[in-house]
């Protein structure tokens, strides 16, 4: 018997085994050839110590979900693939570990997790569980980490994507109360504008942005300057006060405070954080998709449902999540404190008991 026919000793080849059981299953042999292709690129990237996040060698066996993200991420950053091809390469990975675990030959399939963060990219409005503003005020009140705590109340208060939340720089927020040693809101978009934030449309994912190579896209269509209501900026100050120094010369506004002190957080990490708060409340469990799980999309999507229902105007409520079409996003840029700010702070819901 080939090492190929025993999935479950040392030295085999768990791809040529599944590339095997696919052709025994009827598979073309177009369709095992892209198999074949996407799945030695998983292995050729786990062999290469300066690629993966652990910095050592690894096999597909012994992959665990950081290493199957990371692979992931790196397919984003290829310019020569579309977003669409991206989510392809992911499903195929998936399949071959669902395969695998099923057999018996691996223990998991630590592409489960990844699937359902990228799910959230590919499906940005599937139907959600409704949660009310009384059920969120108690979720965020068992948040006492001041980073956590601002992370999601930024999120929820302004509806922002989770990855503009993470590309945002101390100048792109203008308090109307100074905080010492922090030069803030110097964006010439905020000039006579405290307490806003500006979110940008130009960081991508591999490009250098303000001084550093970002890891995030912003996917708005342009810029946009959004409220900080009373209950955001004293969240904002809390965490201020206890920022680290940043290790970058953008200044991120969010950095890490534990492995990764004073470096710009990740989506992964904001994902793995709200996961982690939405579990204790009972609002995620693993598997159970976007129609059930709150993740840090979930809160663009309450924002969206909750101001629309209590503004009416659908136009303030897509000029805040900065995809609306460019006629429309002038409008409300030349009248930003008419009908902007004066909607959004008289409709705006209170997250604080």
């Amino acid at each position: 018997m080939s090492a190929v026919d025993r999935p479950g000793e040392e030295g085999d080849d768990p791809v040529g085994y599944f590339l095997d059981d696919m052709e025994m299953h009827g598979k073309s042999q177009r369709t095992r050839t892209e198999y074949g292709r996407v799945l030695r690129r998983f292995e050729a990237f786990l062999a290469d110590p300066s690629r993966g996040p652990g910095g050592t060698t690894e096999t597909p066996r012994g992959a665990s979900h950081r290493d199957c993200m990371a692979f992931v991420h790196a397919l984003r950053r290829d310019p020569d693939l579309a977003d669409s091809t991206t989510a392809t390469y992911a499903a195929y990975l998936h399949r071959f570990y669902a395969y695998m675990t099923q057999v018996g030959a691996f223990d998991a399939n630590p592409m489960a997790l990844v699937m359902e963060e990228l799910d959230e990219r590919i499906d940005t409005d599937p139907t959600r569980r409704e949660i009310s503003v009384p059920a969120m005020r108690s979720f965020i009140d068992d948040i006492a980490h001041p980073l956590e705590r601002a992370l999601v109340v930024t999120l929820l208060k302004t509806g922002m994507r989770v990855g503009e939340l993470c590309n945002l720089d101390l100048r792109d927020l203008s308090l109307a109360q100074s905080v010492d040693g922090y030069d803030l809101g110097t964006r010439a978009q905020l000039d006579g504008r405290a307490n806003s934030l500006y979110v940008t449309s130009e960081p991508a994912v591999g490009h250098v942005y303000n001084g550093e190579e970002r890891t995030a896209s912003n996917k708005r269509k342009r810029g946009t300057v959004v409220p900080v209501d009373d209950e955001l900026a004293e969240t904002l100050l809390w965490w201020l006060a206890i920022r680290p120094d940043a290790a970058s010369p953008a200044d991120p506004l969010f950095v890490g405070t534990g492995s990764g002190w004073g470096e710009r957080v990740t989506p992964e990490q904001v994902g793995r954080i709200v996961r982690d708060h939405a579990r204790e409340a009972g609002w995620y469990e693993q598997g159970a998709g976007a129609s059930a799980n709150v993740t840090p999309h979930y809160f663009r999507h309450f924002f969206t449902t909750h101001l629309r229902d209590r503004t009416g105007d659908r136009g303030v409520v897509k000029y805040l999540r900065g995809d609306v079409a460019d006629d429309i996003i002038d409008t409300y840029t030349h009248n930003w404190g008419d009908n902007v700010r004066e909607t959004y702070e008289r409709h705006i819901y209170s997250l604080f008991a």
